[in-house]
């Protein structure tokens, strides 16, 4: 018997307790010092003692055979690869990369693509492909951008267009929008199947307008409130995202309060994200104000304790211990986390092809086309597919690669040069915040797989 090399051990922020995690055999427990003590003495000796503790470790898969593990190891991957084939397809498309925003965080503002937007002919042309090559998966559209909802004849009659298609093809819609206009389209979208609608806040009305403001000027708070009260009135569902960063976090209860004053909160059709503010492509003008992934947490973390009503706006996923917290049971093996080419596809008005969200845009990370004729390499869509922790060499013995995933493969190229090299998250750092917000102080303690 051997310590499982997926273990996941680690002392809860802020107490004298540890956690225990194994994805692979989907058991978790919170450890008296005592028994940690006991469990880095297994660790570190290679002669397992006897007794009931130990019995139960090896019940739980915290003691391995190591022959035994790999089989088990191969056969949730297997089932792993076959649930993802089985899974629904987000395919977005991007009308055009105009926008009517200045944001100051703004990624795509040094892409250089050609002016213009979808016309029919390309709308048809991407509905054709997706049907063809995608004609076994079930699938939804997201509609990104640029700003896809510009308040214009042209592009109104252009999203209109592509919600008919939509309708006639099947599929849901979703839309990414800083909802400007969000009050100009509601007839529209009502018309179609809108999944969700993805609209920002980076805060209250002060915060958000610094922020978020029009090119030449001008505010843009109350009219996206409007839009988001009339889409929620007609029962169209709102994901709020907020976009954190060092110079709005501490905006994070006004805006909170907000939400929960308007009643948002209280609502079905209404959830929320954060998104964390980082250098996706190129470096930002003021790169000190961005967190990284962990700091931003930790902020969240201290901002909910001292004010608690935050956990009505937001609960952090905390890698896995929300779910942990809200299921009484583990999720599955994360053996990937990049959806790119896999669950996921992207397409512009030019009649490219990307791998997703990320790399859209940018006319080298472009696998083909669909218009005016189809094209594709093949060579690039393999790295994207064959990307996950049994492909990228530094995740193989990483202890907590079924939880990370391997990241971001955007992300991993632009840092590394190649897809198939590691996006690492602090999984065991944020597992110690996770812990100590949805279990140390709760009755979900004892609530332990």
């Amino acid at each position: 018997m051997e310590f499982s090399r997926f273990n996941i051990i680690s002392k809860i922020r802020d107490s004298k307790d540890y956690f225990l995690v194994n994805l692979l055999s989907g058991n978790a427990d919170i450890l008296s010092p005592a028994e940690a003590k006991r469990i880095e003495t297994v660790r570190k000796d290679t002669s397992i003692p006897s007794g009931k503790f130990y019995k139960e470790l090896a019940e739980k898969g915290y003691l391995v055979e190591g022959h035994e593990e790999y089989k088990t190891f191969k056969k949730r991957y297997l089932d792993f690869i076959e649930m993802r084939e089985n899974d629904e397809i987000q395919i977005f498309f991007i009308p055009d990369y105009s926008c009517n925003f200045a944001c100051s965080y703004c990624y795509q503002d040094e892409y250089q693509n050609p002016a213009g937007s979808a016309g029919r002919e390309v709308i048809d042309a991407f509905f054709s492909y997706i049907k063809r090559e995608f004609t076994s998966r079930r699938k939804y559209i997201t509609i990104f951008g640029g700003e896809p909802l510009l308040n214009s004849r042209r592009q109104k009659e252009t999203i209109s267009y592509i919600a008919d298609r939509s309708v006639e093809y099947g599929l849901d819609l979703c839309i990414v929008t800083n909802g400007y206009a969000l009050e100009d389209y509601t007839d529209i979208l009502k018309r179609t199947n809108i999944r969700e609608i993805q609209v920002t806040l980076d805060g209250t009305e002060h915060i958000h307008n610094n922020r978020r403001f029009l090119k030449g000027g001008g505010v843009t708070f109350d009219k996206i409130v409007r839009g988001i009260d009339l889409c929620l009135e007609n029962q169209i569902n709102i994901n709020l995202r907020m976009v954190l960063d060092r110079e709005n976090i501490d905006n994070l209860p006004d805006l909170a309060g907000f939400a929960i004053e308007k009643g948002w909160t209280s609502r079905e059709n209404f959830k929320v994200q954060i998104g964390r503010n980082y250098e996706l492509h190129h470096c930002q003008n003021s790169s000190k104000k961005l967190f990284d992934r962990l700091s931003m947490y930790e902020s969240i973390l201290a901002l909910s304790k001292k004010h608690p009503h935050i956990r009505d706006f937001y609960r952090p996923a905390y890698s896995i211990t929300k779910f942990l917290s809200e299921n009484g049971e583990l999720p599955d093996p994360l053996f990937d986390s990049c959806p790119a080419c896999k669950t996921e596809w992207a397409f512009d008005y030019t009649g490219k092809i990307y791998p997703c969200t990320a790399t859209v845009g940018k006319p080298e990370e472009s696998l083909g086309t669909f218009f005016p004729e189809v094209t594709r390499n093949d060579e690039l869509i393999e790295q994207w597919e064959g990307r996950d922790v049994t492909s990228i060499s530094d995740c193989r013995e990483c202890s907590v690669r079924l939880a990370c995933g391997g990241g971001c493969g955007s992300l991993a190229k632009n840092r590394n040069g190649e897809v198939c090299t590691p996006d690492c998250r602090p999984v065991r750092e944020l597992m110690e915040l996770g812990f100590s917000e949805y279990f140390e102080n709760s009755e979900n303690r004892e609530i332990i797989c």
